[in-house]
């Protein structure tokens, strides 16, 4: 296992891997999807991955682009905000 990494570098990694795919976190929150705990899981679980040089890469590749329709298949969350995303 990996040692986990900064917590806002995290955050903001899911934060963005979910708004390329069409996920509203706090809507999701607001409508009862996500809990704040799930949250900080999804966060949690970002940080013990070792592949924030391939999200990056990812998240770049978004930029200017009709919004994906799933996260990165090496995500650790990927089948989490794929679900969560409104249907």
């Amino acid at each position: 296992m990996t040692e986990p990494g900064d917590t806002d570098l995290h955050f903001w990694l899911t934060r963005s891997v979910g708004r390329c795919i069409g996920l509203n976190f706090r809507m999701a929150m607001d409508e009862g999807r996500l809990s704040p705990e799930d949250y900080r899981n999804l966060v949690h679980a970002c940080q013990g991955c070792g592949k924030v040089t391939s999200c990056q890469h990812w998240l770049s590749g978004q930029q200017g682009r009709v919004a994906s329709t799933r996260a990165p298949e090496f995500c650790p969350n990927a089948e989490a905000l794929d679900s969560l995303k409104p249907h």
